[in-house]
């Protein structure tokens, strides 16, 4: 049987991963792999993590499985993480969350649901994108679509076009948003343009599918769902996707979520049902653990006040690393050329540089990022980001 399969090509970050980990070089520096890393170049256990894991710890009793939709206490308290106490949509009884294996699991579950609900449909893509946006949602067998997005040589949000681009979509196709620190460009919509979207997304019937993957890490846990909250409470029907990979830590964990919204609580219900049933099929029943931690930070009122704290300094540390990085090729390249990555949101932008600048990077300097110039910013430090400037500069 398995004499007809051929060798696939490894997955371009997991792949960079491993040269990465393989590369004897002192001065590598790694740019690509996307996780949160404090100055030593670590990925913490948050303090609050530790003090909710230990409390489990203490009193779990059982190890059997919680639920099919994951443990509620979690669900409930995502929904109001993501939504707001008081959200037009809770209040009127049209969420259901489902606990999911980490915002992958969410996805691909959300893409599910789709392609159950019509198959026929196209779901449109940013251009750029995350790379296994793609692998996630078409695996499925939908048909996917790109609108414009972002100019990485230009450093420009290509707006207008996106807009013209989801007027030709047919009613009914679905649109993947990013909540928040757009990966890969860093480039976030501001709230005149969240309302023209929203405007856009009703005139064309189309439903929105939001993946929010950074919530904490690109102006506040508030201003960043900010959009997504007006988007749910505009649109009759809408999927989020959230994670708590990257502003808890919890990325072996495994720790996500499925937010199904309907017109109304029946059509909820509708929904729910089958996105228990594609659970079932797929992974049968959710990891526990992540989500007890999750749920435990976010309901106990000192843990969740100890996770604001840490999760500021998080975003306080990328701030600064882009304004450090900036500052310092501002001066090797006697120009504003990069003046960009101070004023984008999140972990990651997209250098605008050629290809071969990225493999003399890579080749000559050691300094990983992806193919396509994506660099994650939390991966620079005050100890390399002297060596990685002037690295840049010598290949431009």
């Amino acid at each position: 049987m398995f004499q007809s399969l051929l060798h696939l090509p490894e997955d371009a970050i997991l792949g960079l991963m491993s040269r990465y980990r393989e590369d004897p070089s002192p001065r590598k520096v790694d740019l690509g792999v996307g996780v949160y890393r404090n100055e030593a170049g670590l990925t913490p256990v948050l303090d609050c993590v530790r003090s909710a894991e230990r409390r489990i710890l203490a009193t779990q009793s059982t190890k059997s499985y919680v639920a099919p939709a994951g443990r509620s206490e979690f669900n409930l308290a995502v929904s109001e993480w993501v939504l707001g106490p008081g959200h037009p949509a809770l209040e009127e009884r049209r969420v259901r969350t489902i606990q999911a294996p980490g915002g992958c699991g969410a996805l691909r579950v959300g893409a599910e649901l789709i392609r159950a609900a019509a198959p026929a449909v196209t779901v449109h893509l940013s251009d750029p994108t995350w790379g296994n946006h793609a692998p996630l949602l078409g695996g499925c067998g939908l048909r996917l679509a790109r609108y414009p997005y972002y100019d990485p040589r230009g450093h420009d949000l290509r707006f207008e076009a996106m807009l013209e681009h989801l007027s030709a979509a047919p009613p009914g196709d679905v649109v993947l948003i990013h909540a928040c620190c757009h990966n890969p460009s860093g480039a976030d919509l501001d709230e005149p343009q969240w309302r023209a979207l929203i405007e856009r997304l009703l005139e064309r019937e189309l439903i929105p599918f939001i993946d929010l993957a950074y919530q904490g890490l690109g102006v506040s846990p508030a201003a960043d769902v900010a959009g997504l909250r007006l988007v749910v409470a505009s649109v009759p029907e809408s999927l989020v996707a959230v994670s708590f990979s990257k502003n808890l830590g919890l990325y072996r964990e495994r720790v996500g979520a499925l937010l199904a919204i309907g017109a109304d609580a029946t059509r909820a219900d509708v929904m729910s049902s089958h996105v228990l049933q594609i659970a079932r099929s797929i992974y049968s029943m959710p990891p526990d653990h992540g989500a007890a931690i999750a749920a435990e930070i976010l309901t106990d009122a000192e843990l969740r006040s100890g996770w604001m704290v840490e999760l500021e300094a998080m975003r306080h540390r990328i701030v600064g690393m882009r304004a450090l990085l900036a500052d310092r090729l501002r001066a090797v390249t006697r120009s504003d050329a990069f003046e960009f990555l101070r004023t984008q949101r999140g972990m990651f932008s997209l250098l605008g540089v050629p290809a071969e600048a990225v493999n003399a990077l890579r080749g000559e300097h050691r300094v990983y990022m992806t193919a396509d110039g994506r660099i994650n910013l939390a991966g620079v430090t005050a100890e390399n980001v002297d060596y990685l400037a002037a690295s840049i500069g010598s290949v431009l």
